[in-house]
């Protein structure tokens, strides 16, 4: 697999060198699925009350980086009295290897459901070599 999350013990690392949050909302870990074909990898992410305008995805240093501000669901004129689902942002970071096609990763997102293709590079996808009688 060409694709991995990174410990606790690496994000501690880039929190040191990471900018310092300063919205104070809970930060949820989104659940994320990994398929693999021939041609891509696919990561499927849960956001919750995330619009395609509030997800940032970013690249750096081969570490891809997820992130959604999830707004407030009360309607508009009322104040929340009891809740039991806590509202939050969202991030996930993933190391990429150097089999993954940077300029060609594309995302769509469908009702909180944040798709990613992560397209392999040309030298990564498998083939098939023929072989001649002589």
């Amino acid at each position: 697999m060409t694709i991995q999350t990174q410990n606790s013990q690496e994000l501690r690392e880039e929190e040191k060198t990471s900018p310092e949050r300063t919205r104070q909302a809970r930060t949820y870990v989104p659940r994320a699925d990994v398929y693999e074909t021939e041609e891509a990898i696919f990561v499927v992410a849960e956001m919750p009350g995330v619009s395609e305008g509030d997800v940032d995805i970013t690249l750096e240093k081969n570490v891809l980086i997820l992130t959604g501000n999830a707004g407030s669901s009360a309607p508009e004129g009322y104040n929340v009295v009891y809740r039991e689902y806590h509202e939050g942002d969202y991030e996930r970071r993933f190391a990429l290897s150097n089999s993954v096609d940077r300029e060609g990763i594309e995302a769509t997102m469908t009702q909180g459901v944040l798709t990613l293709k992560l397209p392999k590079a040309k030298e990564a996808v498998p083939r098939k070599i023929a072989v001649k009688a002589s």
